[in-house]
């Protein structure tokens, strides 16, 4: 038996799945390139020994430049397979900072999606930083570069000469050799690289069939970052070892209709998703006469109520389950048919969902099932999927252990633990003590063993009074007003709290300032009076990507946005205090 390795795992799915299809990349006009999981395995094959071919050998780095598609799979599980080191970029993140991420991973190939990607690198990069590596092409062809389909030649070239040579790349591959450099924002905040091993993968995604009631017969929709561990980790790497087909967006204009058309019943999306879905249906409501919204209000409150009494263990009176089932038919079905009407797997990852949020897909009949995880330390929480808890990421998974230190920061020991920040052994030290990760996410957990984030430690604002306030609670209480797009709570060493804020287009309005205001009055009712934010300014656009507001998977950038609107931020500590 060898080395249970990523490829380990794919070729074990393909052993028993065949010919069934594994990957759906779409060509145009509703049409689909579909990959066996025997054509999977051959083309991860031909790939390890076309890198190898080139002189790409096991431990040098290979960043990946490309869009979440088919041949990102083939080329990412083939640079694993050849016991390389995959770096994946953000595709959104401004091409000089790309070009630098290339040199400090100090890749010896670029795998590109296509033509335009490759010339902008190229032209991003300063000097000769990028002179000398390989480029390969997963679409389209260029002058110094590489296709994917002459690397798969040059692969079946080398195993034409020699008969073992895919077996001898095989056999130096181990389970503890690293296979991922994760680009992250690190625990303690500056950018850095984190090195994942393929026993730490591999664990991870074994971890899956234990928690998850996932088949063949089931299939997801790909949309996310592959560079992101969410992405890479549950909808990469766990369908090959569940043997779940994937299907791959188009763009995200088009996900919408691809929901209706796949009918996935397994998929994995970022809140941001889920609130602009929430936020359409409440505007579409909004435009409806009085009965309508009467009935749709009546529903949601019934299904909130039984939602509640089943999470609480308790009994749900049946007239109530009668009045539910015409709930059902009446709203809730016509609302999760915009999602395909068959996902028995909602899942919200890669930041915190609403509490409020979750309440409301739960009262629907499509709970979300929120879990955890961080660069480095894989996927450690799930909420189980007949008991979730709204507002919790879960419990531990199998193999992990929790504790909190004394000022409530979660630390976790797991076998899927990352092996520390790419040459950078003090960051590495930071936050991996005596075999814990320290995440610096606050935490609480409950008598069930459900855990709880309420905050981020480096976030946290202590006001000039000594109060502290941790603002991701306070932001997350306004995911289910809808005329609030973004926010950020500004307050640290200072006598209270204020707020910069974005609305949604549709609700641009003369009255925004006002709506704002009762938006401000309701979540201040929830919150203490140190918390309760005095003052607020509206954006006249939304945080960005562009402007380093904003992360690749839409997490704000809390220190960028106070810088960018520094001048506002003076404006609202100046003067007399406004309660709002």
């Amino acid at each position: 038996m060898g080395a249970r390795t990523m490829y380990a795992v794919l070729e074990e799915t393909a052993r028993t799945r065949r010919n069934a299809a594994a990957l759906h990349q779409p060509i145009g006009k509703g049409k689909y390139q579909v990959y066996s999981w025997i054509d999977y395995v051959q083309a991860v094959q031909e790939i390890a020994c076309g890198l190898r071919r080139l002189g790409i050998r096991k431990g040098d780095t290979v960043a990946l430049h490309s869009e979440t598609r088919a041949e990102f799979y083939l080329a990412d599980l083939g640079v694993l397979t050849n016991g390389s080191i995959a770096a994946a970029l953000y595709t959104t993140y401004p091409f000089p900072e790309q070009a630098r991420n290339i040199q400090a991973s100090h890749a010896k190939a670029v795998i590109v999606e296509d033509p335009p990607g490759m010339q902008a690198l190229i032209a991003a990069a300063s000097g000769q930083e990028l002179a000398g590596l390989h480029w390969i092409l997963l679409t389209g062809e260029a002058d110094g570069a590489l296709t994917l389909d002459q690397l798969r030649a040059m692969g079946r070239q080398a195993r034409k000469t020699d008969l073992d040579a895919f077996e001898k790349i095989r056999a130096e591959v181990g389970e503890n050799d690293p296979a991922i450099l994760y680009l992250t924002s690190g625990a303690t905040g500056e950018p850095k690289m984190g090195l994942v091993t393929h026993a730490a993968l591999t664990t991870n995604i074994d971890m899956g069939p234990q928690v998850l009631e996932l088949t063949p017969n089931d299939c997801t929709i790909a949309f996310l970052p592959s560079a992101h561990i969410a992405q890479r980790v549950v909808i990469e790497m766990l369908p090959i070892r569940m043997g779940v087909p994937v299907w791959f967006s188009e763009s995200l204009a088009k996900l919408p209709n691809e929901m209706k058309t796949i009918r996935p019943t397994f998929l994995l999306a970022p809140p941001r998703v889920w609130e602009r879905i929430f936020a359409s249906v409440r505007a579409e409501i909004k435009k409806k006469g009085p009965a309508t919204r009467k009935i749709f209000h009546g529903a949601v409150g019934l299904g909130a109520e039984v939602s509640r009494l089943r999470e609480e263990g308790k009994p749900v009176p049946k007239p109530m389950l009668a009045m539910l089932k015409i709930a059902d038919r009446l709203v809730f079905s016509k609302i999760r048919a915009r999602l395909g009407g068959r996902l028995r797997v909602a899942a919200s990852g890669a930041a915190p969902l609403g509490k409020d949020l979750a309440r409301f897909y739960a009262a629907i009949g499509m709970p979300l099932i929120e879990g955890y995880g961080l660069t480095e330390g894989g996927v450690v929480c799930l909420n189980p999927i007949d008991r979730p808890k709204s507002g919790s990421i879960g419990v531990k998974l199998p193999g992990v252990e929790l504790q909190l230190a004394e000022d409530g920061e979660l630390l976790i020991q797991s076998p899927t633990l990352f092996s520390g920040y790419y040459n950078d052994p003090a960051a590495t030290a930071a936050v991996l003590r005596d075999g814990w990760l320290y995440t610096g996410d606050i935490a609480e957990f409950d008598s069930d063993g459900y855990v709880y984030i309420t905050g981020r430690k480096k976030e946290l604002i202590v006001s000039s009074n000594g109060k502290k306030i941790y603002p991701a609670r306070i932001e997350m209480l306004f995911k289910t007003e809808p005329i609030i797009n973004q926010i950020v709570l500004i307050g640290d060493r200072l006598p209270y709290v204020t707020a910069l804020l974005t609305i949604h287009a549709t609700e641009v309005a003369s009255s925004a300032e006002a709506e704002v205001k009762k938006a401000v009055a309701r979540v201040n009712r929830q919150l203490a009076p140190f918390e309760q934010i005095r003052k607020f300014r509206i954006l006249e656009r939304d945080f960005s990507i562009e402007s380093g507001e904003l992360t690749p998977t839409m997490k704000v950038r809390r220190n960028r946005v106070l810088e960018n609107h520094r001048e506002l931020v003076s404006e609202l500590y100046m003067g007399k205090e406004e309660s709002q």
